[in-house]
């Protein structure tokens, strides 16, 4: 009977850990696609608001007006810098996660390859087992025909 493998809870817990670390960088992931569609939107918005004002400008705009345009444009400039700072954060994040995640497999594989070694050694012991048990029961077999052999004679 083989024995159990002393660190499996090691294995265990190395599994685990990259479960984790693999749904934690999907969730960086997301969170990543959803600042960049954010930033595109953002930045889409201000592309049309510029429009706008460059066409009321031929049409004849009121200082107010135009003051407004210009400051709602201003606005949409520091909301894209934001998204653009967030992004760069998110950057930083994402690269921590590919890290994390990476040497949570190491981790694992490390362990994994332990335990099949721990595997293939009582494999090997057994087949050794099983290899002696057979050998003693063809000898004491064989020493049984030569007996019977002997009481032939």
């Amino acid at each position: 009977m083989a024995k159990i493998f002393s660190m499996q809870p090691l294995v265990h817990l190395a599994h685990q850990k990259n479960d984790d670390a693999t749904r934690k960088f999907g969730q960086l992931i997301q969170q990543q696609q959803a600042a960049q569609t954010k930033l595109h939107t953002l930045e889409q918005y201000r592309e049309d608001y510029q429009t706008r004002l460059q066409q009321a400008v031929r049409n004849g705009i009121d200082q107010t007006s135009l003051r407004n345009f210009q400051d709602f444009i201003r606005r949409l400039d520091e909301a894209v810098a934001q998204q653009l700072n967030a992004i760069e954060q998110m950057h930083h994040l994402m690269q921590a996660g590919r890290n994390e995640l990476a040497n949570t497999q190491r981790n694992m594989k490390s362990f994994d390859t332990l335990a099949q070694r721990h595997l293939e050694s009582e494999k090997k012991l057994e087949d050794k087992l099983e290899q002696r048990q057979q050998d003693e029961h063809t000898g004491r077999h064989s020493a049984l025909k030569a007996r019977a052999a002997q009481d032939e004679i």
